[in-house]
């Protein structure tokens, strides 16, 4: 963990105590070093944050310190919330989850002044109907491409014959119908796409992926440049 990262837990955990925490609690849940912990704590007094106590009895956060707010203009407020909303839409469950508990922390520390450009946003995500539901589990799709995770589907394709693939997810392509897997496919020896509502079932394997997921995914745009004259899927850089 960078010490930039552990230096904001610390806070983050008096935050959530009222009452003192003992350099031995902290320095666990942490998992680092009691004397580590003792020096992180007094390098932020030293940075100004208003930690009380001392070692051996406990450490509070002084009232009144909070994290410097998230300061956002209004059209990106307004991007923001039009983006999460078009995800609680269309995305699986657990990313639709993710997406309105999102906008809530971002609410949460918005100075009052933002917070109506946020929930009162004008920007709307209009509603669809999907035509057919997902069979498999998206969220353990999302992360076997976020680990590099070989998966094996039983996909039916859109003449209706079955086949088997073990493939090499890189990527999810979110459209308003349908979502759309890119993947390198070992059957094919190729990059191929398919639909999530027609795998039938979906196993992740224990198996990773040598090359790297992004090495894979510039690849893949560069073939859809070069095939379609199109820029494939939109990343930020």
């Amino acid at each position: 963990m960078r010490r930039a990262d552990r230096l904001l837990k610390v806070i983050q955990l008096l935050r959530r105590h009222r009452r003192p925490v003992t350099g031995q609690a902290m320095a666990e849940e942490l998992e680092v070093s009691l004397r580590t912990l003792y020096r992180d704590i007094a390098d932020l007094i030293t940075d100004g944050v208003p930690i009380r106590g001392e070692a051996g009895v406990g450490y509070v956060l002084g009232e009144g310190y909070d994290l410097p707010p998230l300061m956002f203009k209004t059209d990106e407020l307004e991007a923001v919330m039009l983006g999460l909303r078009w995800v609680q839409k269309r995305g699986d469950p657990d990313l639709a989850r993710a997406a309105a508990d999102t906008a809530a922390k971002i609410g949460t520390v918005l100075p009052a002044h933002l917070k109506p450009f946020l929930y009162d946003s004008p920007l709307i995500a209009a509603p669809f109907n999907r035509s057919s539901q997902d069979k498999i589990d998206v969220a353990a799709l999302r992360k076997a491409i976020r680990e590099q995770y070989k998966v094996r589907i039983d996909y039916r394709t859109e003449e209706g014959a079955q086949t088997t693939r073990t493939i090499w997810p890189i990527g999810i392509s979110y459209y308003d119908a349908n979502r759309i897997i890119i993947a390198w496919c070992e059957l094919r020896v190729g990059f191929r796409s398919f639909r999530t509502d027609r795998v039938a079932h979906l196993d992740v394997l224990p198996e990773k992926y040598v090359e790297r997921r992004k090495a894979l995914l510039n690849k893949w745009q560069q073939l859809v440049r070069e095939e379609t004259g199109q820029p494939g899927l939109d990343i930020f850089s």
